[in-house]
């Protein structure tokens, strides 16, 4: 599956997530063994998200990101976008949804102005789209000048001691639990796949700094296995 490019990707992608959107909150929580709530609010803290701010949350799925930073920041205008319309769908159930804008949008393809927000967001996106280069382009647009970047991925393990364990954990017990809890073993055999495959941490911040992103930074987080990835326009 992470052979496929373009627009075979793009359609491989949103009909596996279609097909686990019932079952995905969960599954982050079991597989992260719920820190990934921790890395969404360590994003939002370093979005430094002001009253009246407006966000977009890209890649939004169910909503996890834009429902947080609501909640963390009442008085912000936040928008949830994702392609897949049975993430947003599900998404729109949550409590706290009512508060929140929902938009089916491609993330290389932004219905939105140039200009239009403060701050522009993702958890585990970067790794899914047919190019990164063209996503983190398409949020540098829409940003205003000032405005804040960032995201939240997995990254590939790094060639050390806990290399062997971190394996094991993409690829025995994140496939087991996709075919125990979603019943979708092929879905969670792609997700570590991607990962393995994906930019390290550094390459990551540096297509951030190819972008036009100034003050690029990160954080590592899960045994170096989860990146925190911010930057700003100026």
């Amino acid at each position: 599956m992470t052979h496929l490019k373009g627009e075979q990707r793009a359609a491989y992608v949103q009909g596996m997530f279609g097909r686990i959107a019932r079952r995905y909150d969960l599954l982050n929580r079991l597989m992260t063994v719920g820190q990934d709530v921790r890395w969404r609010r360590e994003l939002i803290r370093k979005m430094q998200i002001r009253p009246g701010s407006v966000v977009l949350d890209l890649g939004a799925g169910t909503g996890d990101l834009a429902l947080q930073i609501k909640a963390q920041q009442p008085d912000a205008l936040v928008v949830a976008s994702d392609f897949t319309a049975e993430m947003l769908l599900a998404g729109k159930q949550r409590p706290g949804a009512a508060r929140i804008s929902w938009v089916i949008a491609d993330a290389m393809h932004l219905p939105f102005s140039a200009g239009c927000a403060e701050v522009v967001v993702s958890g585990f996106l970067l790794r899914n789209v047919p190019s990164v280069a063209q996503t983190l382009a398409e949020k540098r647009r829409v940003l205003r000048s000032g405005g804040r970047a960032g995201s939240v991925d997995t990254t590939p393990p790094r060639d050390n001691w806990l290399k062997p364990f971190l394996q094991f954990h993409l690829h025995r017990v994140i496939p087991f639990l996709g075919r125990l809890v979603a019943g979708d073993a092929e879905a969670y055999t792609y997700l570590p796949d991607s990962t393995e495959q994906f930019l390290t941490a550094e390459r990551l911040a540096g297509a951030f700094e190819g972008a036009g992103f100034s003050e690029v930074g990160f954080v590592r987080r899960m045994l170096g296995t989860v990146g925190i990835h911010w930057g700003k326009k100026i």
